[in-house]
């Protein structure tokens, strides 16, 4: 399922002249509300649904301006005076993204096709949630680049590997009869695909109910080539196991891959920075990313309002774009490290199951990642000797024992044979005594 359950959203932003639209249509911009089969794709593996999204009218040319608190919440114009994510592939492991709309021209990489269903990519409803997510990373505007959507890393390149079909695809129905099994081996491929063709970060805005082996060895062939691996947390916020029995509080179903080890797992916020009801409320956030009314370009090259953990995921993928360009010798345990600990507006206690550490924050990251980088982390093991001590080799104490040089051995030497002399004559004065001791009985 995409974003990992149930969500909520708001959805298309028609074009300009269209009932609605900002600036000149109903106050708030809100136009007629429908659901929107285009963004909920249930994985055979899921027990339940991506949900609705509203259609929204807005002109292409305010796009920027409803993107604006996106960006802010997570500094990430700051950011940019560091990284725009040049040099790094972002394998977007989705519904497929369609390369040929104006923000994310030239930046899509267009990889394998594993669903298995056949529609092919001029189809209408081929890869809608996967080009929203792409343009959240990648997109880098269009006509100068001061129009449209501006991703998070928009000097990077999205490789866009499609496992999961939209609802809205013709293959939607055949894609459900899948068995479980086929559904979670096509993710394993399209991992060890992503991470065979350079994907230096991995965005996985989608969820599955149940664990699998090929996908959790398909991850520690990605931890092992150094790559970061994003998922969405899971939009089950508002289901009854997480609202828990006779109104108490419960817990969200766990979401893989989110939840397995070494994924950075993402919650959403909306634009006061509070949790989103459909956030899942699990141990698997370790972060939270706007995932309300979050701005997108579609396939169709027009551009939506997107809900839920799926946009809040891509935006933190980007993030971690910024890093692995600014510092690609840096592990991905620490990439991760660095987004973590410097998650801005942490909750009471420093962690809670709704935001995790907090919302990102991409500057702050970025700077921790440079101190991170500079006591030279081994990549390899992702996590070094220096990591443990704060000041780097320097503060690694000595050895308990100092080593042994030449002239120590000398002296020891000599002192073992005095040793051995003392030993001999002390035998030798022992036998004497004893033959004296016999000869006089």
């Amino acid at each position: 399922m995409l974003g990992g359950g149930p969500a909520r959203g708001r959805g298309r932003m028609a074009p300009a002249g269209s009932a609605g639209m900002l600036g000149g249509g109903p106050a708030g911009g809100r136009g007629r509300m429908a659901l929107a089969a285009a963004l909920a794709a249930v994985l055979a593996l899921s027990a339940a649904v991506l949900g609705a999204v509203a259609a929204s009218p807005v002109r292409a040319d305010v796009v920027r301006d409803r993107e604006a608190w996106v960006l802010n919440m997570l500094h990430v114009p700051q950011a940019w005076a560091v990284s725009q994510g040049r040099g790094v592939i972002v394998a977007v492991i989705d519904s497929g993204v369609n390369p040929d709309v104006s923000d994310l021209t030239g930046s899509v990489i267009t990889g394998p096709d594993y669903t298995g269903v056949g529609t092919p990519p001029s189809n209408p409803g081929w890869g809608q949630h996967g080009t929203w997510m792409a343009s959240l990373i990648a997109g880098h505007g269009h006509g100068g680049g001061g129009d449209g959507i501006i991703g998070m890393a928009p000097q990077s390149r999205v490789l866009s590997i499609r496992v999961i079909t939209d609802r809205a695809d013709p293959g939607y129905q055949r894609y459900m009869r899948q068995p479980q099994t086929r559904i979670q081996h096509e993710l394993a491929d399209a991992i060890r695909y992503a991470v065979a063709h350079g994907a230096g970060v991995i965005s996985m805005s989608l969820g599955y109910s149940l664990q699998s082996r090929s996908v959790r060895s398909a991850l520690q062939d990605a931890f092992n080539h150094n790559v970061v691996v994003v998922a969405s947390s899971g939009n089950s916020g508002g289901t009854m196991a997480a609202r828990g029995q006779g109104g108490h509080s419960g817990q969200a179903p766990y979401s893989f891959p989110a939840d397995y080890l070494g994924v950075l797992g993402v919650g959403a916020v909306n634009s006061a920075d509070q949790p989103a009801g459909f956030s899942s409320d699990n141990l698997s956030v370790q972060v939270a990313a706007p995932g309300v009314d979050v701005p997108a370009q579609g396939r169709d090259g027009q551009y939506w309002l997107v809900s839920g953990t799926s946009p809040a995921c891509a935006l933190t993928a980007g993030v971690a774009a910024l890093i692995r360009s600014a510092y690609p010798r840096l592990s991905q345990a620490l990439v991760r490290e660095a987004i973590t600990a410097t998650a801005q507006h942490r909750p009471p206690g420093g962690y809670d199951d709704r935001v995790g550490f907090g919302t990102v924050d991409a500057a702050a990251a970025l700077a921790a990642a440079r101190r991170l980088s500079e006591v030279r982390p081994a990549a390899s093991s992702g996590v070094s000797g220096a990591a443990f001590f704060g000041g780097g080799p320097a503060a690694v104490p000595a050895p308990p024992v100092t080593p042994r040089g030449p002239g120590r051995l000398v002296v020891l030497a000599v002192l073992a044979v005095c040793s051995l002399v003392v030993t001999l004559a002390a035998a030798a004065r022992l036998l004497s005594g004893r033959r004296r001791l016999s000869s006089q009985r």
